[in-house]
């Protein structure tokens, strides 16, 4: 405060006040933002004591973005005795508005172009994609619908599939009118994978098994919604077996076969020369209808389109569909189920048998060397780490049917790693986890499925595949095949009873039986049995 007694602040005091240079007071200043209420004889400017309130005002509206001249515009509508001669300038709370629209209008145009970058990121696009990019970006609803109306047409031209082109062109791309960045990238990925001719294969492909297998009379919406019950319950079914350990090659996994089809012939009534019951034909047509509806774009298609439009995505059918497919090829027609298959399981035998394989099996693995991990074995096209990864994960897939927690890798579709840094180390940790399940949630001595399959013939199921796998890696690295000597026979009796009448088609867990050279111990003609060359 000037020592006049007026009240008035020099602008050195103002900025003490303020924390604001002095450089910027003198430039709002300038701008008519904070006019001075008087001067010193010498030409100084002075400032009245609501002049710190009022460069609070402007900082504050500048921090958000606003232009000088609005704040001016402000500042006059809000000066006290009427509008101080500016004719109707907007209020502080109608520039609020105006600036919060023009902030949202600049957050909307923020996000699509994060999208865009981070969508060629992820893709790797190369520089001359990037104005197409943005350009699918910013199409408008109806530009964005044609794009799909193009590519639905254009992929199923000449199909007489009326009931499945309409389900096509009735989901649309609509993205919300403030759409999040995974929807603009979704549309973007959308957008793309339209293009691929591959995707359009595919969706030609189920139209021709839809125009193949539609009914020929009757109530359209009725038999879309009894389709639909069948895969339903197809795809519960395929997932409660593979959570229950039932093998798809087992005798365990024929009931559910049997029920899925006994589902499915229903929907086949109609239908250009349908099943009549089950046997080799139905089977072999659902499978063929598996397989054909079996394709991961058109999957991936419908996940985009719920992720653009926000709605939840579809069940994922790979689990279960992996596991019915499978389970009908080694199961081409129905047979009587041999419950004596269940039966003779003791839990006490078979926790030494699997502590018996483990503990030899353990020790191959722990004279595993990191160079040894890239050789090959005798299983399928493995490598030793490959091999070592699927063991582990027989392991912790037992461990969590015994525990009752799903894993989400429940596929073994070897996409994920269970090894990490110390394979030796994976290997005790899973068999640890594993014996502590067996005993400690009464596995043993549960049954599991639909179909009740006892929970030691799960463990014994184990117990079988640590075994051969435990001959491929000794194969693989030179070390003694007799393993196991103690459990081995009767591990090869398990293989007998539980995989005996499994037909070896394509698609199951194991190859046509080799002959095994005379002499040949236990753990060799399991090996054998299991499709593997022991000569």
């Amino acid at each position: 405060m000037n020592e006049d007694g007026t009240g008035l602040l020099t602008i050195g005091e103002l900025a003490g006040l303020t924390g604001l240079p002095v450089k910027t007071i003198r430039s709002w200043s300038d701008q008519d933002l904070l006019p001075p209420a008087a001067r010193t004889p010498a030409g100084y400017r002075l400032y009245g004591p609501d002049a710190p309130a009022r460069l609070e005002i402007v900082r504050s509206l500048r921090a958000l973005g606003i232009g000088l001249a609005a704040i001016r515009s402000v500042l006059h509508r809000e000066l006290p005795h009427g509008l101080n001669g500016t004719g109707g300038s907007p209020s502080l709370a109608e520039t609020a508005a105006q600036w919060a629209d023009a902030l949202d209008a600049q957050i909307r145009t923020l996000r699509l172009q994060s999208a865009v970058l981070r969508s060629v990121a992820a893709r790797g696009s190369a520089a001359e994609e990037l104005p197409y990019m943005t350009e699918l970006a910013r199409l408008s609803a109806r530009e964005r619908r044609l794009i799909i109306t193009d590519f639905v047409e254009d992929a199923l031209d000449g199909v007489d599939a009326p009931a499945y082109r309409s389900g096509l062109l009735a989901a649309t791309p609509d993205l919300p009118d403030d759409p999040t960045p995974e929807q603009i990238g979704a549309w973007l990925e959308l957008a793309a994978l339209v293009r691929e001719p591959e995707l359009r294969a595919a969706l030609r492909r189920l139209a021709e098994q839809s125009a193949r297998t539609a009914v020929a009379a009757g109530d359209p919406a009725a038999q879309e919604q009894a389709a639909r019950r069948v895969a339903e319950l197809l795809r519960v079914r395929g997932e409660e077996a593979v959570a229950a350990g039932i093998a798809p090659d087992s005798p365990a996994a024929e009931p559910v076969v049997a029920e899925l089809v006994a589902a499915w012939l229903p929907t086949q009534t109609g239908t250009a020369d349908p099943p009549a019951e089950d046997g080799p034909a139905a089977r072999a047509r659902l499978l063929e209808q598996l397989e054909t509806a079996a394709e991961p774009l058109v999957e991936r298609y419908w996940q985009l389109l719920c992720a653009v439009t926000g709605r939840p995505a579809p069940p994922r059918w790979d689990t279960a569909g992996t596991w019915t497919t499978a389970a009908l090829r080694a199961h081409p027609g129905p047979y009587e189920l041999d419950r004596s298959a269940f039966d003779g399981t003791d839990p006490d035998r078979v926790l030494r048998a699997y502590e018996e394989v483990t503990r030899d099996v353990a020790a191959l693995v722990a004279a595993v060397r990191p160079e040894d991990l890239a050789l090959p074995t005798p299983c399928a096209g493995w490598t030793v780490r490959q091999l070592l990864d699927h063991m582990v994960w027989e392991n912790l897939m037992a461990t969590s049917i015994a525990e009752d927690t799903p894993r989400a890798d429940h596929t073994a579709d070897h996409t994920a790693d269970h090894l990490g840094d110390d394979h030796h180390a994976a290997f005790a940790d899973s068999v640890s986890a594993a014996r502590t399940a067996f005993t400690g949630s009464g596995m043993l001595h549960r049954t599991y499925g639909p179909y009740e399959a006892p929970g030691a013939m799960i463990v014994q199921q184990v117990v079988v595949e640590l075994l051969a796998h435990g001959w491929d890696l000794a194969r693989a690295t030179g070390a003694p095949t007799a393993l196991a000597p103690e459990s081995a026979e009767e591990t090869l009796a398990a293989a007998y009873r539980i995989y005996g009448a499994a037909p070896r088609t394509e698609g199951s867990s194991f190859a046509p039986e080799r002959p095994a050279p005379p002499g040949a111990g236990a753990a060799d003609r399991l090996a054998a049995f299991l499709g593997r060359d022991v000569a």
